[in-house]
This record gives C-alpha cells, sequence and structure tokens, in this order.
C-alpha cells in the first residue's frame, strides 16, 4: 500500500477511529482521472462530462440585435417629436436602409439593429398612427439591444473539461453550431454483495436471512451518475470464490464496490481474499452511520468495501464513493452542496464523530430554509431515507444541535 494509505494507521488516532474530511481527501488523492473519451452526439450527451475545453469559433449572437420587439432609433436623434416609421425588419432578415433623424424602423426580437440605429424602444411605450410614431420616456442610448458577442465571444471559451453537460449546457453547445461533442467515456463499475444470510429476490427467505437491497441501492446510485453496472449478485463465503470475483471484477470495471464484510470480526475469508488480490486498508471512520469502511486497490482497480447496513450503505457512498468516482470520470472539481438551514427540534450527536442524520427539509412561513429529523436514525431502516430529502450533518466537534440551531444539510437532489 502506498506511503499515503500506509499513514492512516486506526492505531494513531483516538479512539482508532479516522476522521471524515481527511479519509475523504485520502481517497481523492487516490483516483486519477480517466484518459478515455469519445466523440457523441449532442443530443446523446446528457450528463456526460466534457473532456476537452469548448472554445466559440463564432461570436453570440452574431450581430447586434434587438431584445424585445419595438421600434429602432438612435439614441441622439429623437427631438421629442413625432418618428417617421421607415420600415420593419424581422429576424433573420436585415434593414437595408439607415436610420436618420427622428426616424424609427418598426423591429422584432432576435432581429439585427439597422445600421444608424442603437436603442429600441417596447412596443409598450409607443402608440402609433399610419407611419408616425410617438412613445412615452426618454431613451436611452443601448436601451433593449443585444451587442454580437456578448452572450459568447468569438475565440473565448464557452465550456471547460470536467463540466457535467446538463440541459442547459446542451443548449449553448447547440448554439455555437455543434452537432457532437467530446466526452469521457461513461464509468464502468462492477457492484457485489457478501453474506451467506444474504438472499436473492425471488427465492424463499430461510429464517434468520434478508433479502439483498444493497446493490439495488448501489445500482441506482451508480446509474445516476452516468455509470454502466456490472452486477456481480451475492458472492457466497469462500475466499476462492470471492478471489475469482475480485480478480474478474478488477479486469472487468474501473471501479468495484462490496458491501458488507468490512465490519471487525465479520469473516477472514473477505479480507484474506483482499489481500492476495490487491493492496487494501480497513479503516474505522468516526461517522454514523458507516464506520467500517475498506479502501485500496485491484491492481490499478479502486476498490470500495462499503458496511453491510442499507442506510449505511447509501450515506459512505455518498460521502466517499460519489466523490471518488466523480473525480475519475473527469469532473475533478465537484463538490457536494451543502446548505444551511434551522433546526426544527433538538438532533443528537456525539463528539468525535460526524454524524448523518436522515431529515426533511422545508421553508416555512417566514421564508426560513428548516430541517427536522424523520426519527429512528438506525442504519438498518431503509424506510428511513425514503421518507427524509437530506442528510443533516453534524460535526465532530458537537454533542448535538438545539432546537433553533444552524446545522449543515445535504439534499438528496444533489446527492441521491
Amino acid at each position: 500500500m502506498s506511503e499515503v494509505l500506509s499513514c492512516f494507521d486506526p492505531a494513531a488516532n483516538p479512539g482508532g477511529m479516522l476522521p471524515v474530511a481527511e479519509s475523504i481527501q485520502t481517497i481523492l488523492n487516490q483516483i486519477d482521472v480517466q484518459s478515455s473519451t469519445e466523440t457523441v452526439a449532442v443530443t446523446e450527451a446528457i450528463n456526460r462530462i466534457l473532456a476537452v475545453d469548448l472554445v466559440s469559433g463564432i461570436n453570440v449572437p452574431q450581430q447586434r440585435n434587438s431584445a424585445m420587439d419595438g421600434y429602432a432609433v438612435a439614441a441622439d436623434c429623437v427631438s421629442g417629436e413625432p418618428l417617421d416609421v421607415i420600415g420593419r425588419v424581422f429576424a433573420g432578415e436585415a434593414f437595408s436602409g439607415e436610420v436618420g433623424f427622428n426616424q424609427a424602423v418598426e423591429i422584432m426580437t432576435g432581429a439585427p439593429v439597422p445600421q444608424g440605429a442603437d436603442s429600441v424602444i417596447i412596443k409598450e411605450a409607443c402608440a402609433r398612427e399610419g407611419e408616425q410614431l410617438t412613445f412615452v420616456g426618454p431613451v436611452k442610448k443601448g436601451q433593449n439591444v443585444r451587442e454580437a458577442g456578448e452572450d459568447i465571444a468569438e475565440g473565448e471559451t464557452a465550456l471547460k473539461a470536467g463540466c457535467l453537460l446538463r440541459p442547459q449546457e446542451l443548449g449553448l453547445i447547440a448554439s455555437l453550431g455543434h452537432t457532437e461533442v467530446t466526452v469521457y467515456r461513461s464509468l464502468k463499475v462492477a457492484i457485489f454483495s457478501t453474506g451467506d444470510e444474504v438472499t436473492a429476490q425471488g427465492q424463499p427467505l430461510p429464517e434468520n436471512c434478508i433479502y439483498d437491497t444493497n446493490r439495488f441501492s448501489l445500482s441506482g446510485l451508480l446509474k445516476r451518475l452516468g455509470c454502466e453496472v456490472i452486477d456481480y449478485g451475492i458472492i457466497e463465503d469462500s475466499q476462492q470464490v470471492m478471489e475469482e470475483a475480485l480478480r474478474r471484477a478488477s479486469d472487468e470495471a474501473d471501479m468495484v464496490i462490496s458491501s458488507g464484510g468490512v465490519s471487525m470480526g465479520q469473516a477472514d475469508f473477505i479480507k484474506d481474499a483482499l489481500a492476495a488480490v490487491g493492496e487494501i486498508n480497513f479503516w474505522r471512520i468516526a461517522m454514523r452511520p458507516g464506520r467500517p469502511l475498506a479502501f485500496g486497490k485491484l491492481g490499478n482497480t479502486p476498490f470500495f468495501g462499503l458496511p453491510g447496513n442499507p442506510v449505511a450503505v447509501m450515506v459512505t457512498f455518498t460521502q466517499f464513493v460519489q466523490p471518488a468516482l466523480r473525480k475519475m470520470a473527469g469532473e475533478i472539481n465537484w463538490q457536494p452542496r451543502r446548505m444551511v438551514a434551522i433546526a426544527e427540534t433538538s438532533l443528537r450527536s456525539r463528539p468525535g464523530r460526524t454524524d448523518y442524520s436522515r431529515g426533511v427539509y422545508s421553508i416555512n412561513d417566514n421564508g426560513e430554509l428548516v430541517v427536522r429529523s424523520i426519527g429512528s436514525q438506525g442504519s438498518g431502516i431503509l424506510t428511513s431515507m425514503v421518507s427524509a430529502n437530506c442528510l443533516i450533518e453534524i460535526s465532530d466537534e458537537f454533542a448535538g444541535i438545539d432546537a433553533g440551531q444552524k446545522v449543515i444539510i445535504h439534499p438528496f437532489s444533489d446527492l441521491i
């Protein structure tokens, strides 16, 4: 294991646990941005990561044009007397003449401003009788006019590499005339669950066993990030089978994620299999839920071993795996959205660990962002994730939060 990971010795930390922020940074230091790119149609590029800077080859808009329906005039050539309307121009056309003293040209939104004009009086401020125009109010030079290149200038970097392509970015790319765009390849992530007590759906549920939920949650989380999921199912409690699965997964995928089997005292075959195939550290993170975490490399492929409890899996994924995946995918500077809300109820915690409680945030009658706990915070209570719309972060210096105090929240809209 590298020096960076080796220096993370739980025995050197109070309570043998590692702080969340330091753990995240240590993981990110071990993640490289992939180099594989592909060119896709703009219509197929939603939620992909831009791989190269996009430089504009044109001005947007191409020429000075009207921002409103109205009348184009030269501001310094308006005397206050009625104006002579000398023509009309629509978007996609051009007026062949020149606007002079006390003259106006009727103009539609997006149409190029005629030569000699520099301002547009909105239609609602005008009254017209035949070819005579009167208007209300002063004319300010440049009003209601969009300059050439006002949005994007020719030669300007419109979008930087590493940008997530949302609908608004696709529209901007299209405005530059592009039909294709170069993006990073979608990542392939292998997932599997461990434990003889874990049962596949469609099978009778033996006594003292549970149906596998973690692969379904992880698959959904990964697909939300645009990853291709390779589902290895449930791996039986056998070191040989585990080693075979790990070797295959490390060859087929860009990242491997397991759930279960990383807590102290759990089946040693998992740790032995990981040691045989790669270099993995087992950490105890100062957080709740999700204290146990394994991280390292299977050859050159990053591996995350997440806890077995369903809520802990989702929380550790959002806090540790998601930043790593986004960096690997090319979204280098991604940070989770953190908002400040007022606690409507008291929230329990413990100094020395970071708590991620499930909560519901909303806007109260005073227009304030407030948040409340959904109640029971057990790491196996998956319904708490269904009922919540955010995680409430209580950092390790607090023993709790009183009602009325401010607290950090992570909206699910940004995480899951």
